[in-house]
């Protein structure tokens, strides 16, 4: 391993408009989508179902002030973090459009299966997290209407899983989500306004809301440590690899572009609804919001619906690459994703990976809190360990390699100084022996062709 695309952009661009880089065999679409709108991807994505579980699980925990300085410092860490990695796209001439590919290429076999580990088993946790919340929802709207007499909370995970299941066959890619996004953009603002209007109304007409931290020491200190999972996986996916492959080139600078949208608007909005929670109802805020809301009944009609109908569109992001490598194993590269034969394979594999799921989800219903803890423990070294490993390894050979040349070049310049030496003092030695011209004129070529330094190979 060489080089890589650290700080390399102009080069990049110019190579990949030339074909210089190889490119992993996929069932996906790859270096199709512009930075805008996988930055909208982004944004819409993190600014899901999850955000109304946010104040509960962050701000509770923690208080104000070491609330509000873990939501600053952790996402500014897991985007630098993610700034880093980005710029590991392109490594000796490879592009890596999986996070598992470039911790094999660079560190070998045995960190491949480390980190296809941690990343899927983040990732089906978070699918199980996404269907255990549209579940919520939709049995929150059901209550609005039947009050008591409302279905098991069972019966909404299956239905939501069936529901993710369909949307994930027929959009079976990243890009393919380009479609959908305007409409995921409209249900985001929808709900998070909704929210917003809701909770400042509330927080205006409590007299008084308690913002301690309850417990005994030992329930702060486990508490705490949730909440800085929680912040952990609101800010970051473990999956940036995968996304930066769908970007049209210069994949690095788009890719960075991208990160700025979703660590600034995106940030914003669900930093913004965390904290309105958490100011609107205190250490008394509900594990999910809309259950707490106090404003009329089409209001939490409404919140709900929307974060339901959003999170089919981002829970999507969030599965893809479970999707991407059992379409690459299991279908016909060369014909697409729609023929009858790669169709009927993908309804098997998405059957199957949804129906696991929503059976776990279902048999464990109160697994909230565990998805998260656990899953932040995968997150942690995908987010900050390895992307911190590969570019110390990846600079400190860049600078062997530097090093390397300069010796080189030191050798073949003092090759050729001793070499113009010799020759002028053979030169000289003519010139006074003769006392002619024919001396110094038979000597100029051969010293003209010896200060001719060797072309150097690019």
């Amino acid at each position: 391993m060489a080089s890589s695309s650290l700080d390399t952009e102009a080069g990049q661009a110019h190579k990949a408009g030339d074909g210089g880089y190889t490119t992993a065999a996929t069932a996906h679409a790859v270096d199709t989508d512009s930075w805008q709108q996988v930055g909208l991807l982004l944004v819409t994505g993190f600014n899901c179902a999850y955000v109304l579980s946010f104040s509960n699980l962050m701000m509770v925990p923690l208080g104000w002030w070491w609330g509000a300085a873990c939501l600053l410092f952790i996402g500014a860490a897991a985007w630098y973090a993610n700034w880093l990695l980005a710029g590991l796209h392109l490594v000796d001439g490879h592009r890596f459009i999986r996070y598992r590919d470039l911790m094999g290429y660079v560190f070998g076999t045995r960190m491949y299966y480390i980190t296809w580990f941690l990343q899927f088993i983040t990732l089906l946790l978070g699918s199980m997290g996404f269907i255990l919340l549209g579940g919520r929802a939709l049995k929150a709207i059901s209550a609005e209407f039947t009050g008591d007499s409302t279905p098991r909370l069972q019966w909404f995970i299956a239905a939501t899983g069936s529901v993710y299941f369909a949307f994930a066959y027929f959009v079976p890619t990243i890009s393919a989500m380009r479609n959908w996004l305007a409409t995921s953009a409209a249900l985001t603002l929808t709900f998070d306004v909704a929210l917003l209007a809701v909770l400042v109304k509330d927080g205006r007409s409590s007299k008084q809301t308690d913002y301690s931290i309850h417990g005994t020491q030992q329930e702060k200190v486990f508490s705490a440590l949730g909440a800085i999972a929680a912040i952990l996986v609101c800010n970051t996916s473990g999956l940036l690899p995968e996304i930066q492959s769908t970007l049209r080139k210069p994949s690095v600078c788009n890719m960075r572009r991208a990160l700025a949208l979703q660590y600034t608007v995106g940030a914003a909005a669900y930093y913004g609804i965390s904290v309105a929670g958490y100011w609107a109802y205190g250490a008394a805020a509900s594990e999910y919001l809309p259950n707490q809301l106090g404003g009329p009944r089409w209001a939490s009609v409404l919140i709900n619906a929307t974060a339901f109908l959003q999170s089919i569109v981002s829970q999507h992001l969030f599965t893809v690459p479970i999707h991407e490598a059992m379409d690459t194993r299991l279908q016909r590269l060369d014909e697409g994703m729609f023929p009858r034969h790669n169709m009927a394979r993908r309804l098997v594999a998405r059957a199957v990976l949804f129906g696991v799921n929503v059976f776990v989800t279902a048999l464990f219903p109160f697994m909230g809190d565990f998805v998260n803890v656990f899953g932040s423990f995968a997150l942690f070294p995908l987010t900050f360990i390895f992307p911190s490993m590969m570019v110390l390894k990846v600079v400190n050979k860049q600078c062997s390699i530097l090093e390397q040349e300069s010796e080189e070049r030191k050798e073949r310049m003092g090759g050729l100084t001793s070499g113009c030496v010799l020759c002028r003092s053979k030169g000289i030695a003519t010139g006074d022996g003769t006392g002619s011209g024919t001396g110094a004129s038979s000597s100029s070529p051969r010293f003209s062709a010896l200060q001719q330094p060797p072309r150097l190979s690019a």
